[in-house]
């Protein structure tokens, strides 16, 4: 049994049994079991993301049903990123508390039951209600979901492991787009929230199959369930043949199996991490789930262009971005998280400069520029789960990178605001102007506060 000092850190035993741990589960390969992990949790995330995006596509079909205003679509759109928001605080939290598993079985639970309440959907007022209930459950599963597949892999992998199964959360959105193309105009907006059911079968593998995160175990002085878990991927490892090189053990601070509470987030060096990870998370996704919720509905509404060819030119900017986040997930072990954030924030200015001096006059101006501007800033957003992760140590884990994805809710909800304000009072041309704005801001945290993380041990970096 773990015994705490009076400080609150723990006995030189505890920190010894926590720094061998920490060793073996840096020298593991990626074997099948991981590689499973990976997948399940990847799958629930791959629906999350489709839940997320799959309104978007619905609303230029609701517009015309539900005879709806800019500002209503706007606060349709934003009420799911309202519900996300108290998710992430909510569920990152008892994460902490229950452990990783049992939270994202609620979540999933939750999103689901709410997908299928939207099916029953008869105005906007309802939809808007369901759409924050459904928020609150895909709000909690992603930040969860990214402590628990990061606390599996060692500093030299984490990158490349963790984003390629990060990609499934853009290939989600990509997959709204293809199901809305194919399926709105033949069988209505409903049959989205149908495909959104799928998911539940995931309750199965998940409640079952998986094993907890051994870095919450032994945060919770479980030492010996935390011992099993390893030794069951060791085993893997060894009957597939892969190299198990010696562990090498490092001294772990005694702060980091000190026990915690929220409030350290904003306490030493992790205050300033903290509000620079908050920063990076409004501007990235003020503009992306501005872009990518609207598109759709200016295309139609502004643009005067038919159902289908708005849908199409929507699902162009979610494919882009799919793209961008491979070539991310495969270059930004090497690149560094810093540099790519910097240059990706200021680069993505360029194309929405450039829509604000054209006047974005045309669908074609739009279909070529604002995709571009998404790809680019894809590749920030769906990193930073990576990158917030890497932030914390394993105590504020779940709850900092949920404390951090509330923010990404709430720039996700500003976004469509924003665009349905400006579009009903001012134009098309100044979202875009708005929109570059934002992400030069983005560029200048980056280049002043955020710190590097590539191939560092999470031990290392916190405290």
């Amino acid at each position: 049994m773990t015994t705490y000092v009076a400080d609150g850190g723990a006995s030189d035993a505890t920190r010894a049994t926590n720094a061998a741990l920490v060793a073996r589960l840096e020298r593991l390969p990626v074997t099948r079991r991981l590689t499973l992990i990976r997948v399940i949790i990847g799958s629930a995330t791959f629906f999350d993301a489709y839940t997320v995006l799959a309104i978007a596509f619905a609303m230029p079909q609701l517009v015309d049903e539900w005879n709806l205003s800019s500002s209503q679509v706007g606060l349709i759109l934003s009420a799911g990123y309202l519900g996300q928001l108290v998710g992430a605080l909510l569920f990152g939290a008892l994460a902490e508390r229950i452990g990783r598993l049992p939270t994202l079985l609620i979540t999933i639970v939750l999103f689901v039951s709410m997908d299928l309440a939207c099916l029953f959907a008869w105005s906007g007022t309802s939809m808007m209600i369901f759409r924050f209930v459904q928020g609150i459950g895909t709000g909690g599963e992603v930040p969860v979901a990214s402590a628990y597949i990061n606390e599996f892999i060692g500093a030299r992998k984490r990158g490349r492991f963790f984003l390629l199964y990060e990609v499934i959360f853009p290939a989600g959105l990509m997959f709204a787009g293809i199901a809305g193309y194919f399926l709105v105009p033949v069988f209505g907006w409903r049959a989205l929230f149908v495909v959104g059911i799928i998911p539940a079968v995931l309750t199965i593998p998940l409640r079952w199959l998986m094993p907890e995160s051994p870095r919450w175990l032994a945060a919770k002085g479980r030492h010996e369930d935390a011992d099993a878990v390893v030794r069951k991927l060791e085993e893997d490892a060894t009957r597939q043949g892969l190299e198990l090189p010696e562990p090498v053990i490092r001294p772990v601070d005694p702060k980091a199996t000190a026990r915690s509470d929220w409030r350290e987030l904003f306490k030493g060096i992790y205050r300033r991490r903290t509000l620079m990870i908050w920063a990076l998370w409004i501007c990235v996704y003020t503009v992306n789930n501005g872009l990518v919720t609207w598109l759709p509905t200016l295309y139609k509404k502004v643009f005067g262009l038919p159902l289908e060819t708005s849908l199409a030119y929507g699902w162009i900017t979610s494919g882009v971005g799919v793209v961008a986040s491979l070539v991310c997930a495969l270059l930004i072990d090497r690149v560094g998280r810093k540099r790519w954030y910097a240059v990706a924030f200021l680069a993505s200015t360029v194309p929405l400069v450039l829509l604000t001096a054209l006047g974005a006059t045309t669908a074609t101006q739009v279909v070529v520029l604002a995709p571009i501007a998404y790809a680019i800033l894809q590749t920030i957003s769906f990193s930073l789960y990576l990158y917030s992760a890497e932030l914390y140590p394993t105590r504020l884990r779940a709850i900092g990178t949920g404390f951090g994805s509330a923010w990404l809710r709430a720039g996700s909800s500003i976004g469509p605001l924003l665009v349905g304000w400006i579009v009903a009072d001012l134009g098309i041309r100044y979202v875009f102007s708005a929109f570059a704005a934002v992400a030069l801001i983005g560029g200048l945290v980056t280049v002043f506060f955020a710190i590097e993380t590539k191939g560092r041990v999470l031990e290392e970096l916190s405290p």
